[in-house]
């Protein structure tokens, strides 16, 4: 006879936001124990895309509304902080949040343009992808943004512009960040309206009969999806100090924002993260290989890319929680 099931709201938060925080905590630790700025670059690279990875995930991880542009809402967070700082002196502060700002405003007039429209799908996939290749056009040829040359922000030392801080510094920043976007999602997966957005993604029709405003909830998504994705084009700007509209609205960053969800688990609060990991962490692990055989590190990670979706469709993390289903199972037998 087993005992009483401890269900208090102390124990479901606990269970709920304790995983975070413990991954938060030991990844903490890292830049106390290695100073190396190969190694610390690399996992504020990776936490840059798992960040990204995450604005990607609410929208189509959890929303089934699969984009193929989310570079438009990185690349105006990045432009945003450039510009705001070097045109208008704002502090990188200030900058970050108005940009972050300025992001979920752009995905909200393009969540109501395409949703409005009725658009789903892969109509919808290759809309955002336009909207992207639109913004890069334009700041490729206008002169505010500094054209082809790109937008650059002068090194400033003062207290209240963190690119003063050091390599462990921006570590932090991002992890903070990172942390800050796993606890939100879990929030949202907690409440009726990540609830609303799991049932449309299942069957957009079945929830409208139900009575879901389809179009609110999406349009509420591609808001929050955006600004998440601007902060991380807007720690880019902060982090290399130079934006220009290849890399602020090139495909490079679409494919990683929703590669690694798709490696680490769609609509699962750690996938992006696991992904992001697992996929520089990788590539890093590669790179061993160019020295002597020119092209092998990428035909590697490609090759190793294409197994890992084949044999686990449902990422990295969905393969752990089968292996750990199965040894449950055997375990009891």
């Amino acid at each position: 006879m087993t005992g009483p099931v401890n269900t208090s709201p102390r124990t479901s938060l606990l269970a709920a936001y304790g995983p975070i925080l413990a991954v938060a905590l030991v990844l903490a630790l890292l830049p106390l124990a290695t100073t190396a700025n190969t190694v610390l670059n690399a996992m504020v690279l990776a936490l840059l895309i798992a960040l990204a990875g995450q604005g990607w995930n609410i929208l189509g991880g959890y929303g089934g509304q699969f984009s193929f542009g989310h570079a438009v809402f990185f690349g105006t967070g990045a432009y945003a902080v450039a510009l705001l700082q070097s045109r208008l002196g704002l502090n990188a502060y200030l900058a970050f949040g108005a940009a972050v700002a300025i992001g979920a405003a752009v995905g909200a007039a393009i969540g109501f343009l395409s949703f409005r429209s009725g658009l789903r799908g892969s109509y919808f996939a290759l809309v955002t992808l336009a909207f992207a290749e639109v913004f890069r056009i334009v700041a490729n040829a206008s002169p505010w943004t500094g054209g082809a040359s790109g937008a650059l922000i002068k090194l400033d030392m003062r207290p209240e512009n963190f690119q003063f801080a050091s390599r462990a510094t921006f570590f932090w920043i991002a992890l903070a960040l990172v942390t800050a976007a796993l606890v939100a999602t879990r929030m949202m997966e907690r409440s009726r309206f990540g609830a609303y957005l799991v049932a449309i993604r299942e069957n957009e029709d079945a929830a409208k009969a139900l009575g879901v405003n389809t179009f609110r909830v999406k349009l509420q998504a591609i808001t929050a999806s955006a600004a998440v994705t601007a902060a991380a084009g807007a720690f880019y700007a902060q982090y290399f100090l130079f934006v220009d509209a290849n890399i602020a609205f090139g495909t490079w960053i679409s494919v990683e924002a929703l590669l690694v969800p798709i490696v680490g688990g769609l609509g699962t609060v750690f996938g992006p993260l696991i992904g992001a990991l697992a996929l520089h962490g990788l590539a890093e692990a590669t790179k061993a290989l160019a020295g002597r055989l020119p092209g092998a590190d990428l035909a590697l990670y490609g090759a190793l890319l294409v197994l890992a979706i084949a044999f686990a469709p449902n990422g990295v993390q969905g393969l752990f929680n089968r292996l750990k289903g199965g040894f449950s199972t055997r375990r009891a037998a």
